[in-house]
């Protein structure tokens, strides 16, 4: 037993740990926003096939999980938007398409807001975590990083991501029209994106820290209000 216990490297585990949950987390806030949205802009298909719910399981792709955990780039189930029943078809699928990363800075607003009793910190332009660091409070952390990471990677203007709806939504309608008619090319140019490290490097990482810093900092002084 004692040769079991110590001759394995459990650390994948927890590794694993600190990726499915948040992943979960945060895909499951980012698809309900953009059902609710929807029916909130008079939309209710997402409401009738049962996406309006904090349930992961209604909200996962398989095959997009794995890919998401073993290549850092993956997918969940779309939440159904039927635009013809939206007042202003563009503009309300640009809002719904919004309220998806929206969401997901939201939440990192959230748990940033508890940033003084969990000890955050940035430290060397990163987010940082005190000596001792809880389980819970390092599942937080990574929550809050990976729902940012979500949150800017789908504002990107290449379709399908959201970024195109809404960058398509300002167009006029036979421009909308034809760049809609070629969304599925822009599956090839994220490939290329991820080859290429453009996810973990360059602009877009830093883009991507910005944002980690700017709503931290935004969330400090009422988190010290609150908590300190």
């Amino acid at each position: 037993m004692n040769l079991f216990q110590n001759g394995l490297d459990w650390s994948f585990v927890t590794d694993a740990l600190f990726m499915v949950i948040p992943i979960l987390i945060c895909l499951t806030i980012h698809e309900l926003a953009h059902g609710a949205a929807a029916l909130a802009l008079g939309d209710d298909t997402a409401k009738r096939m049962g996406r309006l719910t904090l349930n992961p399981i209604k909200h996962i792709d398989p095959m997009g999980f794995i890919m998401l955990l073993v290549v850092r780039f993956g997918w969940a189930k779309p939440v159904p938007v039927d635009m013809d029943k939206f007042k202003n078809p563009k503009l309300g699928m640009a809002l719904t398409a919004l309220a998806g990363p929206m969401s997901n800075f939201l939440l990192a607003g959230l748990i940033f807001l508890f940033q003084v009793p969990l000890g955050f910190m940035m430290r060397d332009g990163g987010l940082a975590l005190f000596v001792g660091a809880s389980l819970h409070e390092r599942l937080l952390a990574s929550t809050a990083l990976i729902s940012v990471f979500l949150g800017v990677f789908n504002l990107l203007p290449i379709p399908p991501l959201d970024g195109s709806k809404i960058v398509f939504g300002l167009l006029r309608d036979s421009h909308y029209n034809l760049l809609m008619r070629y969304e599925r090319l822009g599956f090839v140019l994220l490939i290329a994106l991820i080859w290429w490290g453009g996810l973990t490097t360059g602009p877009l990482r830093d883009v991507m820290n910005g944002v980690v810093r700017f709503i931290f900092e935004l969330m400090r002084g009422p988190s010290v209000f609150l908590f300190g």
